[in-house]
């Protein structure tokens, strides 16, 4: 006869191996905001420039830009002075807000379903979701969610890009460090990359009614 110690540790082995799952808290964070996000974007009556400020506040408010702009340039964080820092934190603000707005454009108007999540540990989570296009199209949106004493917040996505998830912190953290490392450091060569990426993204805006 198998021992009950021996059944209880097999047990305990089975589970240690499984995934943590999120709480639901963490996805109806993601829920509720992201589908905020995504509403502002086809709010009524409203400007196209003032669409954008509405949206721009909802993803100031959703996600940690600060915390993202520092992991994306990595071991420079703490290299560049704090003039160099609050210059290359206004940047990459603009920037990052024009990049999640030309992603975002594609799903707007619609719900936003979490799917599943996992705890990577137990202050960092990961939110499955899709959202359903207007031409039917489920398409899969990532969230890593940090949790700091009760408050979360977004701290990078993964979106789809021609059928692949691109985690947006991760990408540009190859980025930008390449332009670093290419440049000696140099946080002058890096902005006037990030405004250059940032004026090209403007450019490609489609045109829009009111």
């Amino acid at each position: 006869m198998i021992s009950r110690k021996l059944i209880l540790s097999a047990v305990m082995l089975t589970a240690s191996a499984l995934p943590a799952f999120a709480d639901a808290q963490t996805e109806e964070y993601v829920r509720t905001n992201a589908n905020e996000v995504l509403a502002s974007l086809n709010a009524p009556g409203l400007t196209p420039a003032e669409r954008r400020a509405q949206f721009q506040q909802y993803m100031d408010e959703f996600t940690n830009l600060d915390a993202v702009a520092k992991f994306v340039i990595g071991k420079y964080a703490s290299r560049f002075s704090d003039e160099e820092m609050e210059a290359y934190l206004a940047a990459f603000r603009n920037y990052a807000l024009v990049v999640y707005e030309f992603y975002f454009n594609e799903y707007r108007g619609q719900d936003v379903k979490v799917t599943g999540s996992i705890d990577r540990n137990p202050r960092d989570s990961i939110v499955d979701t899709e959202i359903v296009r207007a031409d039917g199209e489920e398409l899969e949106v990532r969230w890593r969610v940090l949790n700091r004493g009760g408050k979360y917040q977004v701290v990078d996505v993964a979106l789809n890009a021609e059928g692949n998830l691109i985690w947006l912190a991760i990408e540009q953290q190859a980025q930008f460090l390449s332009i670093l490392d290419q440049n000696n450091g140099s946080v002058d060569a890096l902005l006037a990359k990030i405004n250059s990426m940032t004026d090209e993204l403007i450019a490609e805006r489609p045109d829009e009614a009111s």
